[in-house]
């Protein structure tokens, strides 16, 4: 396994129990990472004390809080690896997970530089079913990418020399960031996937993002809005992301209707004028 130098890369913002969890899960790996790169947000409970008592080897680098695609970039800019792999700090690894995932990107029949792999889901510490939708893929997966994020960042491993020719995590992104990101590598590259349950996310917890905003798609939109623009895709990549679009927009349209709140559905129904006309 020669040539796979993996960094990983935590962001954190007072979650002492999770977090422990998380780094331990690292440590456990069957293949074992050149770095844990734990990006702080200011925590102020007892995270710090904790880590530096049980994990002496991580590397804490502090960042004022500016959010989960700010703490990523500061930790892919500090890595010493040629691969990266992110841990949300809520999730967790099975031990085998960078094994197979090295293992399984060496085998590819095609030269990739992400891979990621299978999860299993708990919501309040109870299994979760998966649906249809969230469904994994390999290969060239654009438009399985364009109804909602597929990949999970905690389950990515990925050459650092990606964050060169795409760029990084868009920061002016609240959330959605990773489908963003997801989206402007596979319109250009395959993944790998491993078909195995070896990253463990946990859900339901009320400091995740995804509990803080209403209307997710506001977020996707903007990101199939920024995709469109950069030039970037070939005709057919082009056509199914205006169709997505249009179809977020009009679920935004429909839901502010309902809920009588003008300036909303006149902002929408503007967007969806204009794309309609391009």
């Amino acid at each position: 396994m020669e040539g796979f130098n993996v960094s990983v890369v935590i962001p954190t913002f007072n979650r002492v129990d999770f977090v422990l969890k998380a780094i331990k899960s690292v440590s456990n790996q069957t293949f074992q990472p050149l770095e844990i790169i734990l990006v702080d947000n200011n925590s102020d409970d007892n995270t710090l004390e904790m880590v530096a008592k049980h994990f002496k080897t991580v590397k804490i680098i502090f960042q004022k809080k500016q959010g989960v695609s700010a703490s990523r970039n500061f930790g892919i800019r500090e890595a010493s690896g040629n691969w990266i792999a992110f841990l949300d700090s809520d999730d967790q690894w099975h031990k085998r997970k960078l094994e197979e995932q090295v293992k399984s990107i060496t085998n590819d029949t095609l030269s990739v530089d992400l891979s990621h792999t299978n999860e299993i889901w708990y919501r309040n510490k109870v299994f979760f079913n998966q649906k249809e939708i969230h469904k994994k893929r390999g290969g060239f997966i654009f438009e399985h990418c364009l109804p909602l994020c597929c990949i999970s960042p905690s389950s990515v491993l990925i050459k650092k020399k990606v964050f060169d020719d795409i760029g990084f995590f868009d920061e002016s992104l609240d959330v959605c960031e990773d489908y963003d990101f997801w989206l402007r590598f596979c319109c250009k590259y395959p993944v790998n996937f491993v078909d195995q349950k070896l990253t463990i996310k946990n859900g339901g917890h009320n400091d995740q993002l995804s509990k803080k905003y209403w209307g997710m798609d506001r977020f996707r939109i903007q990101a199939l809005e920024n995709l469109l623009q950069s030039s970037v895709l070939e005709e057919r990549q082009e056509q199914l992301t205006k169709s997505m679009l249009l179809k977020k927009i009009d679920i935004l349209i429909e839901g502010a209707k309902k809920r009588s709140n003008t300036a909303i559905y006149n902002m929408y129904l503007q967007k969806q004028k204009h794309w309609e006309a391009e």
